[in-house]
């Protein structure tokens, strides 16, 4: 299984598709909200250029918004 983090905020829809769509494939994912901690959202930044979310980070393969063809892809879906 390959490690999946998904920076998020409670407010963002495409965030809670993109980690409805892990749990429905069985995808386990660490899911962590940059909304209230400054040095996450610093982290999401330096990994993917980008400030907004979703962000999703499979084992070092940056996506940003929710792209299912490529999480897909990646994931050998």
């Amino acid at each position: 299984m390959k490690k999946v983090v998904i920076y998020s905020t409670p407010t963002c829809p495409f965030c809670q598709r993109a980690k409805k769509f892990l749990k429905d494939k069985g995808i386990e994912f660490q899911d962590v909200d940059v909304s209230e901690n400054e040095e996450r959202i610093e982290e999401m930044i330096k990994k993917s250029g980008q400030m907004g979310v979703p962000v999703l980070d499979i084992e070092g393969e940056i996506i940003v918004g929710f792209d299912v063809e490529r999480i897909e892809k990646i994931l050998g879906l």
